[in-house]
């Protein structure tokens, strides 16, 4: 598994080319996406003509001795809620079968011009929507770290792809925890980005307020220098922001002696798995020992945190999915009657169970009666969560946390318990509800060798902090092994 700059190096010095790189990678996804004769599932599409076209042009620019762009030649998935020229973008969803879009995703854009060679599409739950990638209307996505085990969702197919080989990089998108959670399960560093840090412009709609483009990779280093190429506004994206950006590669390489990391009482109460608890302690400690104070800290709403990511992203969804009505693409029933039909059979076939249980639920929080009950009442409590951590962060640099109360799951395990699966997410989506950044990095396996991740969180556009903390943890992990 090699990494963005062991790729570079080996274009460079002449040890392999572009059009190779490009070639093999095609060809181990083509012949079937499989490990022990198990399909993995993580790619819908190939983009094979768009990737091999650049790959001649990174090879020329080779020849010539022009300075190759920062991911010159590095193998990259895109998750298929992205929209991309040369592949069909489905959002796992069957309503959108065969939908080609005409334009690329500003994050595609900007990988595009680093030098990217976009390999395709990868499976994803349907709209975003679950915590196992067991609801796209495409098939399930395996954990190829374990074939019977979910590879954590939504972005499970870019979390599982970038684990078994099939991509250097991928792309996810994070709302309640869909890029570090799955990249928890599969063993991967996955970044969640401050929201506006990276354009949404080109990415299928979930819930707006919440959805946010993020990296997985074998590295911190990788996500740091992918973060570098996708981040800044965007005229396309009025929610992009005009912070300043850094050289997050230089950022992580700082030395965290003196930073104070707090530690939530929240997130270690009952329910959380032992061999998970005892991970993450060991970072704690690891990160003592290398010259931080440890601080307990409180973020007293965590409790509500569900609840409130669920009030507020099935109101979204409801109103972003209205689009979705058989008249201006996508599917359309068939041999009807009236217009009302028309909306009600074209969504009927077209959307998968979990789609259609989040619509009734946002329809029924913004409903005449109930919107002051629900949704006024779960923005309220948003304010309360993101108030809680800035208070911790005026205290401490970054805080670190479990990332899953619990390692993957058994495939089937939860289909039948939408609620259990919702509490799944009781780690991820209050950083989800206050916009700040995290991420999710590798510290350990379960006795049955189920890869364990460690959560980290800092604030607002503090990046180059997130990335600092999360290359010393990399780091120990690395000397322990």
């Amino acid at each position: 598994m090699k990494t963005i700059p062991e790729i570079r190096a080996a274009i460079l010095s002449g040890k392999t080319t572009a059009s190779a790189i490009a070639a093999d990678y095609l060809s181990r996804i083509r012949t079937g996406d499989q490990i022990a004769g198990q399909e993995i599932n993580s790619f819908l599409s190939l983009a094979e003509e768009r990737a091999l076209r650049q790959a001649e042009h990174i090879d020329e620019l080779v020849k010539t001795g022009t300075k190759l762009p920062p991911l010159a030649g590095i193998p990259i998935g895109i998750k298929d809620v992205l929209t991309m020229v040369g592949a069909p973008a489905t959002a796992g969803s069957a309503i959108l079968k065969n939908y080609h879009p005409p334009y690329d995703a500003t994050a595609v854009a900007k990988l595009d011009a680093a030098g990217a060679l976009l390999l395709g599409k990868l499976n994803c739950d349907e709209f975003a929507m679950g915590g196992s990638n067991e609801n796209s209307a495409y098939g399930i996505v395996r954990n190829p770290r374990a074939l019977d085990r979910v590879p954590g969702g939504s972005s499970g197919g870019s979390a599982a792809a970038v684990a078994a080989d099939f991509c250097s990089i991928s792309l996810g998108t994070d709302t309640g925890g869909s890029v570090r959670q799955p990249a928890a399960f599969c063993g991967v560093v996955g970044l969640l980005p401050t929201y506006g840090r990276i354009s949404r412009y080109g990415l299928i709609a979930f819930a707006s307020s919440l959805d946010r483009v993020g990296p997985m990779a074998h590295s911190v280093e990788d996500v740091a220098t992918v973060l570098g190429v996708l981040a800044g506004p965007d005229t396309m994206d009025a929610t992009s922001s005009q912070e300043p950006l850094s050289d997050y590669v230089a950022e992580s390489k700082k030395p965290i002696a003196g930073m104070t990391i707090g530690v939530p009482k929240e997130y270690f109460a009952e329910g959380l798995d032992a061999e998970i608890r005892a991970a993450v302690e060991k970072v704690i400690e690891g990160l003592k020992a290398q010259g931080c104070t440890i601080k307990q800290i409180s973020l007293p709403h965590t409790e509500y945190a569900v609840p409130t990511y669920y009030v507020l992203a099935t109101a979204e969804a409801s109103s972003n999915l209205s689009r979705f009505d058989g008249v201006r693409y996508g599917h359309r029933a068939d041999n009807v009657k009236n217009l009302s039909t028309l909306y009600r059979e074209s969504r009927e076939e077209g959307f998968g169970a979990e789609v259609k249980r989040r619509i009734l639920l946002g329809t029924y929080s913004l409903s005449a009666g109930y919107y002051d009950a629900y949704y006024r009442k779960a923005q309220q409590v948003r304010t309360l969560i993101a108030q809680d951590f800035v208070k911790a962060f005026a205290d401490v640099d970054a805080i670190v946390a479990p990332m899953t109360p619990t390692p993957a799951w058994k495939l089937g395990e939860k289909t039948d318990d939408p609620i259990s699966m919702y509490l799944a997410d009781i780690y991820t989506v209050a950083a989800s509800l206050a916009g700040i950044c995290g991420i999710s990095v590798p510290c350990g396996e379960t006795k049955d060798g189920l890869p364990i991740g460690v959560q980290l969180l800092a604030g607002h556009f503090q990046e180059g902090k997130l990335l600092r903390v999360a290359q010393a943890v990399e780091d120990t992990q690395k000397s322990h092994a």
